[in-house]
């Protein structure tokens, strides 16, 4: 095989509000904590039984932090779509300390939000649901194409 594929799909809700951070030079950092939970029933006891995984989110694109910022709150449903990265660094005791992220970078990210726009937002109205994703161009913002957009003479 030529070549690899690092890249991550989560569908889940945020644990809590994002935090944000700036670099040196001024660019902005959105940390995301995001739960995906999945459930079924115990064969032997016939229970109702949930799991739920914890995920670290770092979004480094400036148009997804931003979107990310003004709009996500704790429990927000989002999708994204982004690459594993893990990081290692010492510990005040001089122990090697890693850690393993979900990383959105300026390239092959994306970042969906599933909520409606009114659901536990005060400021905003309507129901749309937004998405962004990094491209060529930076914004993505194209609506979704109708059964009669597709209607055209292809013969089969």
């Amino acid at each position: 095989m030529a070549g690899s594929i690092n890249k991550v799909i989560l569908v889940g809700n945020l644990g809590a509000d994002p935090t944000v951070s700036n670099t040196q030079n001024g660019a902005k950092i959105v940390n995301l904590r995001l739960a995906t939970s999945d459930s079924w029933k115990d064969k032997t006891t016939g229970e109702r039984k949930d799991r739920t995984e914890w995920h670290r989110v770092v979004i480094f694109n400036p148009q997804l932090a931003d979107t990310a910022e003004k709009y996500l709150r704790k429990g927000s449903k989002v999708y994204l779509e982004g690459q594993l990265q893990t990081r290692s660094w010492k510990d005040n005791n001089g122990n090697d300390r890693y850690t393993t992220e979900v990383v959105l970078q300026s390239f092959n990210s994306t970042l969906v939000m599933l909520d409606s726009r009114n659901s536990g937002d005060a400021t905003a109205a309507g129901d749309e649901v937004f998405a962004t994703s990094s491209s060529a161009s930076g914004w993505d913002n194209s609506s979704a194409t109708t059964p009669s957009e597709l209607d055209d003479d292809i013969p089969f």
